[in-house]
């Protein structure tokens, strides 16, 4: 390891909650468990709890994500709540400001807020959420720029304005899974986070075009990248991989365009899978680190050497919520060993 690479204990660790509805579990469950997730990683630690927006997934309970960060942070104290993200084309950027200002000033200082540009579901449901999908690709930019002035202070002298909202310091991310979202955080001078927790193909070019792209503005002075991988730790490989099963149950369903909750584990996927399958399957889980505590350490070191990202997102898809919970007390207790490892 060179002596400018980073460590592990060195870099801040942070939550993607997907908020899983599982088989034979409610919606209200749901809501519970994550709760109680965000409430254990603020003891660990974590330094941000995100949520992303997603529709028309019986597997996923987060649509309306305004209001469940809301309820998080409502039910927390330090740990800042987001989105990880806001699908910017569902909405009107008058909207999100007005959305985000609130939650802002409800629990203030502890807010994020990322956009992504997909729409987070079909192109059916795309329709249904926003009526008309005459966009081009121009239209992000630009409901970008006029998200960023609805929340500026020199807004105030405008005919539309966001109450609350305007003059807020709210931190704006970019999302992405290419390079486009990259080049804009770059060049808008905004912290980047990488979706390489199911669409790994162009980490490692996007991080270079962000970075070479990046140009100083006044919520940043230097770039700041984030990428999102998956995480299941045990205290064994073997217990590892078997609740791993869940999650590779959810993305082989995803493939073969089945929409279910989330599934309990199985003994062996070689029964559900095909040679292909398993293959598709796990080229969209690269980024998975699947483990005892030592296989985790050195897996995910490898990883911060390779990207030199300065905070890493965890998403965790287990079943059970007790092994979910301890999941993420192994990682941070591994992290935090790091330093006297290295």
């Amino acid at each position: 390891m060179g002596s400018n690479s980073k460590k592990l204990s060195d870099i801040k660790l942070s939550v993607l909650d997907l908020v899983p509805i599982r088989t034979g579990k409610s919606i209200a469950d749901s809501f519970e468990h994550s709760l109680a997730l965000a409430r254990h990683v603020e003891q660990l630690g974590y330094t941000r709890y995100w949520m992303a927006e997603h529709h028309n997934m019986p597997g996923i309970a987060s649509s309306a994500t305004a209001v469940l960060i809301g309820h998080i942070a409502g039910g927390t104290t330090s740990i800042r709540v987001g989105s990880g993200g806001i699908m910017l084309p569902n909405h009107a950027p008058l909207i999100v400001a007005e959305q985000f200002g609130t939650l802002e000033a409800l629990y203030p200082g502890r807010i994020d807020l990322g956009l992504g540009r997909a729409p987070g579901t079909d192109q059916v449901t795309a329709h249904a959420l926003r009526r008309d999908l005459q966009g081009n690709v121009e239209d992000f930019p630009n409901n970008v720029a006029e998200l960023q002035q609805y929340l500026s202070a020199s807004n105030r002298s405008s005919k539309v304005r966001a109450i609350p909202g305007e003059g807020q310091d709210i931190p704006i991310w970019l999302l992405g899974s290419s390079t486009f979202g990259a080049q804009l955080a770059g060049m808008l001078g905004l912290p980047y986070a990488f979706a390489s927790h199911f669409a790994p193909a162009a980490l490692h070019v996007a991080l270079k075009v962000y970075r070479d792209n990046f140009t100083p503005s006044n919520q940043l002075k230097e770039p700041y990248a984030m990428a999102c991988v998956n995480v299941i730790a045990a205290e064994t490989d073997e217990a590892a991989n078997h609740l791993a099963t869940s999650l590779y149950q959810s993305f082989l369903n995803v493939i073969r365009g089945k929409a279910l909750p989330m599934q309990p584990p199985v003994e062996s996927m070689g029964n559900h899978w095909s040679l292909q399958e398993e293959y598709a399957v796990k080229q969209m889980l690269r980024y998975t680190f699947v483990g005892s505590p030592k296989t985790i350490q050195e897996d995910l070191q490898a990883f911060l050497d390779e990207t030199q990202v300065d905070e890493i997102m965890v998403s965790t898809g287990i079943y059970d919520t007790t092994a979910r919970l301890r999941s993420y007390e192994l990682l941070a207790e591994t992290c935090a060993k790091t330093a006297s490892i290295a």
